[in-house]
């Protein structure tokens, strides 16, 4: 089946998204120039080949793409249910947004250090005999510290209106 083969998995489905998204940032930030869609689009296929030429960057989007679809649908599922129970999406509250914003973060964060391999080296470090016990110690420290100084910036009083 075509959708089986190398390539079109690491070649062809990598190349075109690459060329997709770099000519719409091009033509949408107009950094080249406006009406300037024939330079756009070179500008965006030599990147894509260069992108098929090297093996270590292609690697890495053809193992990001099936993280963001799983994480795409985890979202669609949840505004979905969202949507049953509050209603219109446009509506949502701004720290939901924010909450969202920074979980995607976290997502891509954590895909990418996976995809790439850092996670191993990552890992082995953590796991070391290298001040193990220091680095958690640390770490903690500065969670909670983290969180006292957000808990204490938050729940100032509120100023009222005058109005």
């Amino acid at each position: 089946m075509i959708f089986d083969s190398p390539f079109f998995t690491e070649m062809l489905l990598p190349f075109l998204l690459v060329f997709v998204v770099v000519f719409a940032i091009l033509q949408k930030s107009k950094i080249l120039g406006n009406g300037k869609a024939q330079i756009d689009s070179m500008v965006a296929l030599v990147i894509g080949l260069l992108l098929i030429g090297l093996p270590q960057p292609r690697d890495i989007i053809v193992g990001l793409m099936p993280w963001m679809a799983v994480g795409v649908a985890v979202i669609l599922v949840f505004m979905i249910l969202y949507g049953f129970v509050a209603g219109d999406l446009s509506d949502a509250p701004k720290g939901m947004k924010i909450t969202f914003g920074i979980l995607a973060g976290l997502f891509t964060l954590g895909v990418v250090v996976y995809v790439t391999g850092f996670w191993n080296v990552l890992a082995d470090w953590i796991a070391s005999d290298f001040e193990g016990s220091s680095l958690w110690m640390n770490v903690i420290m500065i969670i909670l510290v983290v969180g006292a100084a957000i808990v204490a910036v938050t729940s100032g009083k509120p100023k009222k209106d005058d109005d």
